[in-house]
């Protein structure tokens, strides 16, 4: 039988690549990930696949514009750089669904956040362990601080440790595919023998500047969601202890024989 089927109001769900839940959030914290990269706040969500499509959209046109390296030269001052690199035939197509993904992202936890309560006081079961041809999942307790030092080493690893597939893989590839054209590995190397002119050359700012985004984000959302399939868990055991071993008939809170001499 589909887990959830009689369940107006699902807490969660588990398949083999990933666990998606309702938990309540921070609206203005979702959209502030979406204003740093649009799609971030939708992966938050546990909306990976309107998520995913985002971050792509946004890297392509992001790249097309030069924004970033424009960001790197407003930085550092040089202006008429940061003016001459960007190409408004790509950027006016980036404000629109980077406003829309601020907006999407805000809208979207406040509603969650309602489900989330009417999910809660409903109180179904949740599938804890799901066995398929591919893959396994199941509910556990991880250690968030675990997960955020996998993610700190390589980003996607915290998520591939949260059994968060789909996301983790991404992840994963993306820091990749940053790494390679931005030449970060590179100039560490350079740098830790001490040749920062070499290494100073040889970086692409406009790929560098995605690198904080990706770890400060897999960091914070590796922890978040450790902690939060903690609760899950115990709640999952609570209902099961509730439905299973606890008698119709049991009285809470308990009175003892001395309890009622004293109140005699």
């Amino acid at each position: 039988m589909e887990q959830n089927a009689f369940a107006r109001y699902p807490r969660a769900y588990l398949s083999e690549f990933t666990t998606n839940q309702l938990h309540l959030k921070n609206p203005y914290i979702i959209a502030f990930w979406s204003l740093l990269t649009p799609g971030l706040g939708n992966l938050l969500q546990d909306r990976k696949l309107k998520g995913l499509i985002l971050i792509l959209w946004g890297i392509v046109v992001n790249t097309g514009a030069k924004i970033n390296l424009a960001v790197v030269h407003s930085l550092t001052g040089h202006f008429h750089l940061a003016k001459n690199v960007i190409d408004t035939r790509w950027l006016l197509l980036y404000l629109a669904v980077y406003v829309y993904s601020a907006w999407d992202a805000y809208r979207g936890t406040v509603d969650m956040n309602k489900l989330y309560i009417l999910a809660d006081r409903e109180d179904a079961p949740v599938k804890s362990f799901v066995i398929k041809a591919l893959d396994m999942n199941f509910l556990d307790k991880r250690n968030p601080w675990l997960a955020a030092a996998w993610s700190s080493l390589m980003p996607g690893l915290g998520n591939l440790y949260l059994h968060k597939i789909i996301t983790g893989l991404f992840f994963v590839a993306w820091t990749i595919t940053v790494m390679y054209f931005s030449h970060g590995l590179q100039a560490i190397h350079f740098t830790m023998i001490g040749d920062f002119n070499h290494a100073k050359s040889i970086v692409d700012a406009q790929w560098l500047l995605y690198i904080p985004a990706i770890y400060r984000f897999q960091i914070y959302d590796c922890y978040v969601s450790a902690v939060e399939f903690n609760k899950l868990f115990e709640k999952e055991q609570s209902k099961w202890l509730r439905d299973h071993y606890q008698k119709i008939g049991f009285q809470m809170p308990i009175v003892s024989n001395a309890d009622i001499d004293i109140n005699v």
